[in-house]
């Protein structure tokens, strides 16, 4: 019988780390890893029109499982397509290990046809990233690259020249025990009984909550309740965080709304849940803050501590609230809480004034009428720049709905190739891509892989015609805006060309139908919304330290608008308010 091929073997380990899927391009230095994979009834091969895409797609189906995910690129240009998802994947901790195939052995070093050096080139990017430069180094690399992906929640990258994957691999190879998921990491029992004395000591408490807190809805909460603290959320702890929650200030930052930003600026201590936020022009200089994280190299790199504390966020609340005093004062609270109601009425009759007749449509309006219309357990993907806006004000978490984006790297043209990831998971889950005309074709040709797969993906496309927050970085510059209008065509027409749903919606009466029709649709569907060009968006609180590197409006003209369902909850956690 013959002996595996190095090949055969990496696709063994990829299906017993979990690995159901490997999204590429094919390429001759793939091959033999595609053929394995052909023959493997444990894996798929997920053809897709641009690496980036294949990035992007492995990136979100890891987040969204916290399991490894797995992309490739053949050598040279093809795996060179795959960095600015992979660096999405790492940024956002999901880990995912991308095999980039390599020229011939024997020809790396003297400038072959298509010769890079990927083992270097994805560094940066990952948490290793190394050659198979012998068919002795198999399986132990691969299982080391996999062993880092997952244990350090970020990228792993194998380099596999084509030759070597389809010769013999060795016999009697050395395999181990995959590590296929993470520990729970609690603190020592010192740094809980210095945290548990410091919020004695303090009259005032509120927290401050990012994607750490998955998991740990529950333990917040009581958390909370225990110490009578507003609690205020990043963008990536939103959907975590701010559901069933009756002590939501709102959030802060570039894209924040609501009082988050005065209860972390007037309380006593800021305990920091779970966020590696990254701008600190947000966090205050004069209140003591302690951060709770299970990445020791997130503590402390954002803002000074007084003290930090290592572990997850669910096992440390678990240990601290026990030996926490309740709090019986809840006046801050009650304080910050009418302030996020107060400042949610200010600003959401902007959006309610004419809205169902105003051309072209108001982006708002199409953000909440698609958080009124989509499933109570629907997956979103949202592209950056003013769909990040609309997602964070309008899209309404409820523990169940999941919501992906480049959050931490920023990147565009993200939301159409991670729908596909997170379709693949669940064919019969409703995945919705928020995208911005921008974004959608700068990736379009993998709008024809939902097409060959039939991925029922729904897009609602922002269509602007303009790169808007762009033009705002412009406009905060003192620049006029220049090169960031887009001469689109109709989307909707391209879509059924390519054998899709499409249909365009530029009145807003004719918004609600075309998105019940598109999610009635049993494949893939698009919903061309032409939207106004000229919705702006601003932060609650600004400085002129906040508006380097940010888009941040002139003027306040559409500004401060609309923040959908979420002005229903503050009203509602005021009724909690105990009457004096």
């Amino acid at each position: 019988m013959p002996r595996q091929t190095v090949a055969e073997q990496f696709v063994d380990i990829l299906v017993r780390a979990g690995v159901q899927r490997l999204y590429g391009v094919v390429g001759d230095s793939l091959n033999p890893v595609v053929d394995a994979i052909r023959r493997h009834s444990g894996i798929d091969w997920i053809q897709v029109r641009h690496e980036e895409a294949a990035a992007f797609a492995a990136g979100a189906e890891a987040q969204l499982t916290g399991r490894l995910a797995a992309c490739a690129g053949s050598c040279g240009p093809g795996n060179l397509h795959l960095i600015n998802g992979l660096y999405d994947a790492h940024r956002s901790m999901a880990p995912v290990l991308a095999l980039a195939s390599h020229i011939p052995s024997s020809e790396i070093g003297t400038t072959f046809f298509q010769e890079t050096h990927p083992d270097r080139l994805f560094a940066e990017c990952s948490h290793y990233s190394e050659l198979i430069a012998s068919t002795r180094q198999m399986p132990r690399v691969l299982q080391t690259a996999i062993q880092h992906a997952v244990g350090q929640s970020g990228v792993a990258v194998v380099s596999l020249p084509g030759d070597i994957a389809a010769e013999p691999a060795p016999e009697r190879a050395y395999e181990h025990a995959l590590v296929t998921a993470r520990p729970s990491v609690r603190p020592g029992d010192a740094e809980i009984d210095t945290l548990a004395r410091m919020i004695d000591e303090a009259a005032t408490v509120t927290l401050f909550c990012g994607s750490g807190t998955a998991g740990a809805h529950a333990e917040v909460m009581e958390f909370a309740d225990r110490i009578k603290s507003p609690v205020g959320h990043a963008l990536r702890g939103k959907e975590w965080i701010q559901y069933n929650n009756p002590f939501d200030v709102g959030m802060s930052g570039l894209l924040g709304y609501g009082a988050a930003y005065e209860a972390t600026h007037e309380c006593d201590l800021l305990i920091l849940l779970g966020t590696d936020f990254p701008y600190n022009a947000f966090l205050p200089d004069d209140v003591k803050i302690v951060q709770v994280d299970v990445r020791p190299e997130h503590l402390g790199r954002r803002c000074t501590l007084d003290l930090a504390v290592w572990g997850d966020v669910r096992e440390t609340l678990r240990c601290l609230i026990p030996k926490v005093t309740p709090k019986t004062d809840r006046r801050f609270l009650d304080r910050m809480l009418k302030k996020h109601a107060d400042a949610l009425e200010g600003v959401v009759k902007a959006y309610t004034r004419k809205v169902e007749k105003h051309t072209p449509i108001h982006p708002e309006f199409v953000a909440s009428v698609l958080d009124e219309e989509a499933a109570d357990d629907a997956v979103f993907t949202v592209d950056t720049g003013m769909c990040n806006v609309w997602a964070a004000r309008y899209l309404s978490p409820n523990g169940r709905r999941r919501v992906i984006g480049s959050f931490s790297h920023g990147s565009m043209a993200n939301a159409l190739p991670q729908a596909i990831g997170a379709q693949f998971l669940d064919r019969g889950r409703q995945v919705v891509s928020m995208s911005g005309d921008g974004g959608f074709t700068m990736l379009m040709g993998d709008f024809l892989t939902l097409v060959q797969y039939d991925l029922p993906v729904k897009v609602v496309l922002f269509n602007n015609s303009s790169l808007g927050m762009v033009e705002l970085e412009m406009l905060v510059s003192g620049l006029p805006s220049y090169g960031t209008t887009n001469r689109n065509p109709d989307f909707a027409a391209l879509a059924r060309a390519a054998g899709a749903h499409g249909v365009r919606v530029e009145k807003p009466k004719q918004l609600r139908g075309a998105l019940r029709e598109a999610f009635d649709h049993k494949g893939p569907a698009l919903v061309d919304v032409v939207t106004d060009p000229n919705a702006l968006s601003i932060p609650p609180k600004i400085s002129a330290e906040m508006v380097s590197g940010f888009a941040l409006s002139a003027g306040k003209i559409v500004l401060e608008g609309g923040v959908g369902r979420m002005l229903q909850m503050a009203r509602s956690n005021l009724r909690n308010i105990p009457r004096m």
